[in-house]
C-alpha cells in the first residue's frame, strides 16, 4: 500500500479536468458547478489544505479543555466539538475542529497552522499522559455534506467513525450567537469533514476516475463557507477576537473553567463591545474583480476595514467578509479598493455595533455623607 501523500495526491489528479496547486485542488473545469454539486451532496471535496494532529493518552481531553475555549472533556467515541486557544489578550492564535474515538483526540486544523498548533499543544504537556503528534503521514481529509460522506470509509482503528460534523451555524452548549439574522444563511450549509488513510484515498481516486464519484475543488469549499459567514483561521489577522467574527455561537463555551484569554472574552462579551465587526459584502459584479485578503474597504473616503475572505458564489456572484471598525455604519455602502481599482460593496450585518455588553449591572445609589 502506498503513502497517504500519494495516494490523496492521485485523488487531488483524479478528475480528468482537475487544476491543482501545491497539492490542493482547486477545481475540475466549472467550479460554480462544483459549488451545487457540493451543496446538494453530490460530490466531495479533497482538503489539502487541512493536516491531521493526534492527541493520544489518558488525559488527552481534560488536558485540551484546560487552555481551550471549549468545553471537550464530555466528549464520547464519535463525538466531536470546535475549539479556539487565545493568546493572553484574548485574540486567536489557533483553531481546530476535534473528533475523538475513545483514545485519541483527532485535530482537522488549517495547514497554515499547524505548526504553530503543535509546537504549542508540545510545550503544555508537562508530566500529563498525552502526546501530541503530527498525524499527516497517516491520514488525509475530505469534506462534503454528512450524506456525500457515509460512502466514504473513515474509521479509527477503534472503529469509531472519524467524521467531524461542523455546529456552524448552531449555538453549541455554553456558546453565544451574535448574528440575529433568521434564516442565518449557513443554515444551508451542511458540512462535515472525514479523516481518511491511504486505502481509503486511493479507492476514492479510482471512483474520481471511473466517473463513479464527482469530486469538487477548493474554490467551491471556500465560496459556499463564504456564503455561510463561516470563520477559519486562515482569515485571522493578529488581532482577532473571537467576538469579531461571531465566533462565540461555535467555538466558545462561556461557562467553562478558566483557560488562556478568558478575562477579555467575559469583558468584551459581558461590559464592553468588540472593536470591529464582520461583515458580508455584496459585490458589483460588472468588472468580475474579486478583492484580496486584505484589500483595504472604504466608507466614502474613510478607511473602515479590510478583506478577510472573498469568492464566487454560483447564486449570489461575487461575495466578500470583511472585519470593519463598529463605528461604521450599518447602512452605508462601502467600497473595495482591489488591485483592478475600486469596486463598490453593499453590506450585511453579521455582528451588530451594539453586540456585547450583555451583562445586566444595576446601578448602585451613591452613598450619602453618614451623619453624625
Amino acid at each position: 500500500m502506498g503513502t497517504i501523500h500519494g495516494a490523496f495526491a492521485r485523488l487531488a489528479h483524479a478528475a480528468p479536468a482537475a487544476i491543482v496547486a501545491d497539492g490542493l485542488l482547486q477545481h475540475t473545469g466549472n467550479p460554480l458547478a462544483e459549488q451545487r454539486a457540493l451543496a446538494i451532496g453530490s460530490a466531495i471535496a479533497p482538503l489539502g489544505d487541512r493536516t491531521v494532529l493526534a492527541v493520544p493518552g489518558e488525559d488527552r481531553l481534560s488536558w485540551l479543555e484546560s487552555f481551550s475555549t471549549q468545553r471537550v472533556s464530555v466528549l464520547r467515541p464519535g463525538d466531536g466539538a470546535e475549539l479556539l486557544i487565545l493568546d493572553p489578550s484574548g485574540r486567536v492564535e489557533h483553531a481546530a475542529s476535534v473528533v475523538d474515538d475513545g483514545a485519541t483526540a483527532w485535530l482537522i486544523v488549517d495547514s497554515v497552522d499547524a505548526a504553530g498548533l503543535l509546537d504549542f499543544l508540545t510545550k503544555m504537556r508537562f508530566r500529563l499522559r498525552v502526546d501530541p503528534r503530527d498525524a499527516s503521514d497517516e491520514y488525509a481529509v475530505v469534506g462534503g455534506t454528512a450524506g456525500a460522506l457515509a460512502a466514504v470509509r473513515a474509521a479509527a482503528p477503534s472503529g469509531v467513525a472519524l467524521v467531524w460534523h461542523d455546529p456552524w451555524p448552531g449555538v453549541t452548549e455554553g456558546g453565544w450567537a451574535y448574528s440575529t439574522a433568521d434564516p442565518h444563511p449557513g443554515a444551508e450549509r451542511v458540512w462535515a469533514e472525514a479523516l481518511i488513510d491511504a486505502a481509503e484515498a486511493e479507492r476514492l481516486a479510482a471512483a474520481v476516475a471511473s466517473g463513479a464519484l464527482k469530486v469538487a475543488g477548493a474554490l467551491a469549499v471556500d465560496a459556499l463557507r463564504v456564503a455561510a459567514w463561516r470563520p477559519r483561521i486562515a482569515d485571522a489577522d493578529d488581532r482577532l477576537l473571537p467576538h469579531e467574527a461571531d465566533w462565540l455561537r461555535s467555538a466558545v463555551h462561556l461557562d467553562k473553567g478558566c483557560y488562556r484569554g478568558q478575562e477579555t472574552v467575559a469583558k468584551v462579551h459581558n461590559l464592553g463591545h468588540p472593536p470591529r465587526r464582520i461583515v458580508a459584502l455584496q459585490l458589483d459584479g460588472s468588472d468580475s474583480a474579486l478583492p484580496s485578503r486584505g484589500d483595504v474597504v472604504r466608507a466614502g473616503e474613510k478607511e473602515a476595514g479590510t478583506i478577510v475572505a472573498a469568492a464566487m458564489h454560483y447564486e449570489q456572484g461575487p461575495i466578500a467578509l470583511a472585519l470593519v471598525r463598529r463605528s461604521t455604519p450599518v447602512d452605508v455602502d462601502l467600497v473595495v479598493d482591489t488591485a483592478h481599482g475600486p469596486v463598490a460593496a453593499a453590506q450585511e450585518v453579521i455582528v451588530p455595533p451594539e453586540a456585547g455588553a450583555t451583562a445586566s449591572v444595576p446601578r448602585l445609589p451613591r452613598l450619602g455623607r453618614r451623619r453624625a
